[in-house]
């Protein structure tokens, strides 16, 4: 009998080298014991070897500001590589599996005994991790322990004998170009700064404030800063054998005395373990919004990506409701909601807001109100010069406000949101091919909208703006050369002519039904997957298996979908060209190698499609209130959306037709079904062989 712990995180190793070198980060039971809670069964180190989903173990609440987490030497896009076996020290923030090199890095804490300088050697054998909080030792014994939730985090070092410790205190330490960096006050128990840097890409700026407090054993610490150039702030502490330092750090988006309120409202009255509880009840909450059955590798991979889903966007106003829009102009939110920034709308749009939507529907309505914001505070593309926290890009921001609004989430005035929608589609991309269907997909966002409000005149010119992408499209992709498997062909982005061809999914009815036919389309599709033209490991094509399922082949979708989830496969293509050979490999693994080589998380637009197509539902078309069906990976699977009922899947094998499903015991006339009825509550049953 195959026990739990020789299935958890194996990567090209042995069962026992994973258990030997403490991979574990979660309590191994044996069979007969009850299935730990979903918190206990998340591993934050999936996806944090090489460039396998640009991930890291960082100690954070749900939605939290703070991403505690080691630097590592060598590091990857955000500061930590698995396979890393030096550290630099911890640093507060970072965006994760967003491309270029992250965003983030700010306040670098190193802690090693004076004369004994950084990078240490990690003992890698001693490192856990788990839901808000992550622990390693380094450097002939100090014991490193972090944890984080919110705003606030804290950083415990357990000083292994006695001599005189240095504690240095990085400000300008960064993932892209530090714009500035500032003390204000200079005292260990009362450290204040603030910082700027380049958003993702360096294609903005963002703009952060800290207030840190420095203990030695629960004492405050006398010993005065000693500068050491740029920016960079040490303290030397003498210490005995146990002796423990902590730092304890609040993030603003407002001002350095908002961060100092966060913090004393926060960690500077809690102790580590207090902390780690904080965040495990966070997590224990959000997580639990979906039950499936099991503790083996399928389940544990379904709540790692839950909880990648959940991490972004950060909430940002702090304790008194404050918080900056991204023309760094000051506000306050309404009682009783919050406000959200680091954005990645480029690609999450796609998977990771729809399942949000689907379960925290106030959360959502608060998501949708900033993104809102943007458009008020003058939105760009890309990021602002004045972005209050780390974020990437804003595209499709229209997309996912129609999506909210027509699944019932409010949040925002759409009356006053369009003209600034419709106002900004004259700035958008629009000379590529895919740039002409993505911007379509804007501009048909922004006609439905001005449709919901009764503006016909408005939505009848947009939707006519919309449609002209199809010239392009019967140009460019509605017949392509057999050999001609180029990335970036005719300037697209990071696709080549067969991935970008299944893009319009706002218009997918003329796509199957009028200019190629349902039997060519399924035809072409097959030809798709079947000569491995499929890219698993970018965004443009992954809603491609679920097509099937819109043109009549469900099982065809449930195939795919098996085969993407469980088995290894062919990943031929990179962002930059295609291979010579294919990586093979799982697309998804439950391994510090968790996703296909190149392939990035995306802000959770990976970790959300992994989760949706668990689920056996997919939203093929944000904006359209209504997922396929598909074969569920689990036997039964119970979803409890805030604001919504009890929402039960269950998967049950069928002697009549290949694939069925029923609603409430109600057959559906195609595997589709739309949001409000299943928020609303009830029972699916997909039948399939």
């Amino acid at each position: 009998m195959t026990s739990i712990a020789s299935v958890v995180r194996v990567s090209g190793r042995t069962a026992a080298l994973a258990v030997s070198f403490g991979l574990l980060s979660a309590p191994v039971l044996s069979l007969a014991d009850e299935a730990p809670a979903p918190v206990d069964m998340v591993d934050p180190f999936v996806g944090t070897a090489g460039d396998h989903g640009q991930l890291t173990p960082a100690a954070t609440g749900p939605f939290g500001m703070v991403q505690l987490s080691p630097d590592t030497v060598p590091a990857q896009h955000a500061g930590y590589d698995y396979d890393g076996n030096q550290l630099a020290g911890f640093s507060h923030t970072r965006a994760v599996g967003v491309g270029c090199g992250g965003g983030g890095g700010d306040l670098l804490v190193s802690v090693g005994y004076a004369g004994e300088a950084g990078p240490w050697a990690m003992d890698k054998a001693s490192e856990r991790a788990g839901p808000g909080w992550y622990g390693v030792s380094y450097g002939g014994g100090v014991r490193a322990e972090l944890a984080a939730v919110g705003a606030e985090g804290l950083s415990r070092f357990t000083m292994p004998r006695a001599g005189t410790v240095r504690v240095i205190l990085d400000p300008r330490h960064s993932y892209t170009k530090r714009r500035s960096a500032r003390w204000e006050r200079r005292k260990p128990d009362d450290l204040r700064g603030s910082m700027s840097a380049g958003t993702v890409c360096d294609q903005g700026v963002y703009h952060l404030s800290f207030a840190s407090t420095l203990r030695r054993n629960g004492e405050a610490v006398t010993s005065v800063a000693i500068p050491l150039g740029n920016d960079r702030l040490a303290f030397d502490l003498p210490v005995t054998a146990g002796d423990r330092i902590e730092l304890r750090t609040g993030l603003s988006v407002v001002d350095t005395r908002s961060a100092r309120k966060v913090l004393q409202a926060g960690v500077a009255r809690l102790s580590l373990e207090q902390v780690k509880e904080r965040a495990r009840q966070a997590w224990a909450q959000e997580l639990g919004r979906v039950q499936v059955p099991g503790s083996g590798e399928r389940a544990r991979l379904f709540y790692t990506h839950l909880f990648r889903v959940l991490q972004t966007p950060a909430r940002i106003d702090d304790v008194n409701g404050r918080y900056r829009r991204s023309d760094g102009t000051l506000h306050h939110v309404p009682r009783g909601h919050h406000r959200y920034a680091g954005w990645a709308v480029w690609d999450n749009y796609r998977t990771q807001l729809p399942l949000i939507a689907l379960l925290d529907r106030d959360r959502s309505a608060d998501v949708a109100a900033s993104l809102a914001e943007l458009y008020i505070a003058g939105k760009a593309q890309w990021a602002t010069q004045h972005e209050p926290f780390i974020t990437v890009r804003t595209e499709h921001a229209g997309v996912a406000l129609l999506d909210f609004r027509r699944k019932g989430i409010g949040g925002f005035d759409a009356a006053e949101v369009l003209p600034l929608m419709v106002k900004e589609l004259d700035a958008l991309p629009n000379t590529a091919p895919d740039q002409q269907i993505e911007t379509a997909y804007d501009v048909w966002a922004a006609a439905e909208l001005a449709h919901d409000l009764g503006d016909e005149p408005l939505a009848t010119r947009l939707r006519e703006r919309s449609l002209r992408y199809r010239t392009t499209w019967k140009r460019e992709f509605e017949t392509i050369a057999p050999d001609f498997d180029i990335v970036k062909a005719r300037g697209l982005y990071q696709g080549t002519l067969w991935q970008y061809r299944w893009a319009p999914v706002f218009d997918l009815d003329w796509l199957i039904d009028e200019q190629l036919g349902r039997a060519r389309f399924n035809r072409e599709l097959d030809r798709f997957f079947d000569e491995g033209l499929f890219n698993m490991t970018n965004q443009p094509d992954i809603q491609a298996p679920f097509l099937f399922a819109l043109s009549g082949q469900p099982q065809k979708t449930a195939a795919l979908i098996d085969s993407i989830l469980n088995r290894p496969i062919d990943h031929w293509y990179t962002n930059a060209g295609k291979r010579p050979a294919p990586w093979h490999g799982r697309s998804f693994a439950l391994s510090p190698v968790g996703y296909a080589d190149g392939m990035d998380d995306d802000a959770g637009g990976m970790a959300a499609w992994y989760v949706w197509a668990s689920l056996g539902l997919y939203p093929i078309t944000p904006g359209k209130p209504e997922y396929v069906i598909t074969t569920p990976a689990f036997t039964n699977a119970v979803i409890h959306p805030q604001g919504g009922g009890r929402i039960t899947i269950e998967r049950l094998s069928n002697d009549g037709p290949s694939f069925a499903a029923r609603w409430n015991g109600i057959p559906l006339p195609a595997m589709n079904m739309d949001h409000r009825s299943i928020v609303a509550g009830g029972r699916l049953e997909v039948f399939s062989k």
